[in-house]
């Protein structure tokens, strides 16, 4: 019950202080001026007395509702109509307004607290719920507080879905879980008169135990890929290294000119230090080569080395 008093809300409606209604004191300012012509006339003050009581009494009939407000209006504790927006009236000592309903978009922030999911694991969920009143007669008719009721059924459906759902499907499938649980929420907050707009999960929280064994399971899981694509690399180069051994195998004038530039790599990169297997020398016939090289090396060593001298004498 909302009660009313000359004209105004008290605090019980919801919607604060509302300012006296400004008809309802023009009424009563008119029956004390009607009362006061009386006095003056008949020098009785019952007239007076009496358009007071009146002004009193009609104070209580206008009502003002904003814009996206709906009155409820009971007579006799039935239900007669939705009024508003605007300026309306009722009739005082029969009219009561019931409820104010709110029809525009209201956010509901509800969470489901240390909630096993289905592989058992604790989790924190915190949504908001963005819903609207599009029936105002079912939400004041049909449930004692539609916005604690559908705050209490925002979050059971959270915890619902949340026990049936794997920790892997809550973290990587949000869209879908979001989508499931407006379609729950609506489903039980309809029969209210209440639609759901969306729903939106802000947070997931794990505990920080299982943070850790997750960021080691993908650090494993990385370097076991990373070794995977290295062995994959080796196993291409070897298919490579085959084709060409098939290619020097009947050219060897291509295995020589190969060697020696490999020969001339290393020179050019490593000095005269060059380490190469007994194998590779014999194959490929790089004994030669490398003698050559070393001896023009030296040849290059010793030259310089004399003019050093010319240069000291």
């Amino acid at each position: 019950m909302v009660p009313v008093v000359f004209g105004r809300r008290s605090e019980e409606s919801g919607r604060g202080g509302t300012p006296v209604n400004v008809v309802a004191v023009a009424m009563l300012i008119g029956s004390i001026l009607l009362g006061v012509l009386g006095l003056v006339a008949t020098g009785n003050p019952i007239p007076l007395v009496a358009m007071v009581i009146v002004g009193i009494v009609l104070m209580q009939s206008p009502q003002i509702a904003s814009q996206w407000e709906r009155g409820v209006v009971l007579r006799f504790g039935r239900f007669i109509g939705l009024r508003g927006p605007g300026l309306f009236w009722i009739v005082p000592f029969i009219d009561r307004m019931s409820s104010w309903i709110d029809q525009r978009t209201i956010t509901t922030s509800f969470a489901a607290e240390q909630t096993l999911t289905s592989d058992t694991v604790p989790v924190n969920v915190d949504a908001v719920l963005f819903w609207m009143v599009h029936d105002a007669q079912k939400a004041a008719l049909e449930v004692q507080d539609y916005a604690q009721a559908v705050s209490w059924a925002a979050q059971t459906a959270l915890r619902d879905i949340i026990g049936r759902t794997t920790l892997t499907d809550l973290l990587r499938g949000r869209e879908r879980i979001e989508t499931e649980l407006q379609q729950l929420i609506d489903q039980r907050s309809n029969p209210w008169g209440v639609t759901v707009s969306s729903v939106e999960m802000r947070d997931v929280v794990i505990p920080g135990a299982l943070q850790d064994a997750m960021s080691r399971e993908a650090q494993a899981a990385r370097e076991k890929a990373a070794r995977i694509i290295l062995g994959q690399a080796e196993m291409e180069i070897a298919k490579s290294f085959q084709e060409a051994a098939k290619s020097y195998a009947d050219n060897p004038v291509a295995l020589h000119l190969r060697a020696m530039n490999m020969l001339y790599e290393g020179l050019k990169e490593k000095g005269a230090l060059m380490l190469i297997p007994s194998s590779a020398v014999e194959s490929m016939g790089m004994g030669g080569l490398m003698g050559a090289a070393a001896l023009q090396q030296q040849r290059l060593t010793d030259s310089g080395g004399d003019k050093g001298d010319q240069k000291v004498s």
